[in-house]
């Protein structure tokens, strides 16, 4: 396998992994925020007619959840990729602003 057909699978599989993940975290939050308030989250936090409290609740469970979700299936496709190749992925040291 070729460093670029390597680097063209891990951008997909990194990709696939976070909306994968995602989409279960979502699943987990809705059915959390279900369980715990006896609602359905607000489908949209920014109507005026949802409670501020309940808007920055939703925004900021939702949020962290699916963020992390993301974060540990990227970090799974790097440590895939490392031990494919025996590299880590050229681009993870590359910090956007």
């Amino acid at each position: 396998m070729s460093k670029q057909d390597a680097g063209i699978g891990l951008k997909v599989l990194t990709a696939g992994g976070a909306v994968g993940a995602a989409w279960a975290a979502r699943k987990l939050v809705t059915t959390g925020w279900k369980l715990t308030t006896g609602n359905e989250p607000p489908a949209n936090p920014e109507d005026p007619e949802v409670e501020w409290v309940e808007a920055v609740g939703w925004a900021l469970l939702s949020g962290a959840v699916i963020g992390l979700a993301r974060l540990a299936a990227s970090r799974q496709a790097a440590v895939w990729y490392s031990k494919a190749t025996g590299t880590t992925p050229a681009n993870l040291n590359d910090v956007s602003s």
